[in-house]
């Protein structure tokens, strides 16, 4: 029989470990959706229809009509009313109810009774982003490359699914010690490849900051680069920006993690770069890219099944104090929100080693 006491715990345990709500998630590439069209999407367990208007503004509305629980993204979309296709309610881009087919004269209907619930949603550097909160004010801001133009868009986006929840997809997105294990690959690393590294760390906006350095010795893909310096930062809620220099190229990837529901996530990898000449080799790097993401996939649905036992984590320090920065800041952000007052920041500058 379970104790209070334990369901206490457990219910603490599950509030932690839930995606934090006053927070942007990336929905989908601009790409992805055209004037006058709309997309269905699931995030942080809830129905979300992000569409664009004919004008090309990006919205986003709960994807449930609230007379029978249609789903609106069946229904039909004309750049500026959604209809339902069960009874043929319509809706503004901004949620309100705008007609009700079945209504005659004389009969009364409040159609603000009828709206559906809106997100926040903005459109930059070619990516569309969602906030679930209620004041996205105080939250950390849609992220931005600062090399890049605002109306810039991602050379290459990858999508992968992984059967993870948020907290074990962001915790392996910034795992240092598991690359020669789970990526060996000829065009990558070798199975025997790894040494002692010592990286620098410094809190920065929302997050930690990976100090410019020289990319590990034992990576092949970055020799292809010549002498080049990268610098890796994560930032709430779950972003990682990775920023390689060589010369006047500068090559930069954007992963966000979106969680789908409890037990799914999605990872968004956008590739930017400032060298045309790089578009070429576009059909060269899809499969590799797409081979390390599998990779990372595979071994967290193995995961699972240990996971699902619920047992106690073992963190280490240094390779695991990454994923203890983590949850200090998801902690402590939370707090902040709650008790209406300015986020601190409780990484401090460290120097941290290990073997990979």
């Amino acid at each position: 029989m379970t104790t209070g006491s334990e369901r206490s715990l457990r219910r603490k345990v599950e509030e932690a470990s839930a995606p934090l709500r006053e927070a942007w998630y990336y929905a989908a590439s601009s790409r992805a959706l055209r004037r006058g069209h709309v997309l269905s999407r699931t995030m942080l367990g809830e129905p979300v229809l992000v569409g664009r208007d004919r004008d090309g503004a990006v919205f986003a509305l709960r994807d449930i009509c609230p007379h029978r629980g249609m789903p609106l993204s069946e229904g039909r979309f004309d750049g500026a009313e959604i209809e339902c296709c069960y009874h043929g309610w319509r809706f503004a881009t901004d949620g309100r109810c705008t007609a009700i087919p079945s209504l005659v004269a004389g009969q009364k209907f409040d159609l603000g009774q009828g709206s559906v619930s809106r997100y926040s949603a903005c459109e930059t550097q070619g990516n569309i982003w969602v906030y679930f909160g209620g004041d996205p004010a105080g939250a950390p801001p849609v992220p931005c490359l600062d090399d890049f133009a605002a109306d810039a868009w991602p050379g290459i986006v990858e999508t992968v699914r992984f059967d993870a929840a948020i907290d074990h997809a962001v915790v392996g997105l910034m795992d240092p010690a598991h690359g020669p294990f789970v990526h060996r690959a000829w065009w990558w690393r070798g199975a025997h490849s790894a040494h002692e590294k010592a990286k620098a760390f410094a809190p920065s906006e929302w997050g930690f900051t990976m100090s410019r350095h020289a990319p590990s010795s034992n990576s092949r893909a970055y020799k292809l680069l010549g002498g080049s310096e990268t610098e890796i930062a994560f930032r709430l809620p779950s972003v990682r920006i990775e920023r390689v220099e060589a010369g006047r190229l500068i090559l930069c990837n954007l992963t966000a993690i979106t969680p789908v529901d409890e037990r799914t996530t999605e990872i968004h990898h956008c590739w930017y770069w400032n060298a045309p000449w790089l578009g070429v080799l576009k059909p060269l790097a899809r499969p590799f890219i797409r081979a390390f993401l599998n990779q990372d996939g595979a071994i967290m649905a193995r995961q699972q099944k240990g996971l699902k036992f619920d047992p106690v984590l073992s963190l280490i320090d240094d390779a695991d104090t990454q994923a203890r920065w983590y949850y200090m800041l998801k902690r402590e952000y939370r707090y902040a929100r709650a008790e209406n007052r300015p986020f601190e920041n409780p990484v401090k500058p460290r120097t941290l080693r290990w073997r990979s």
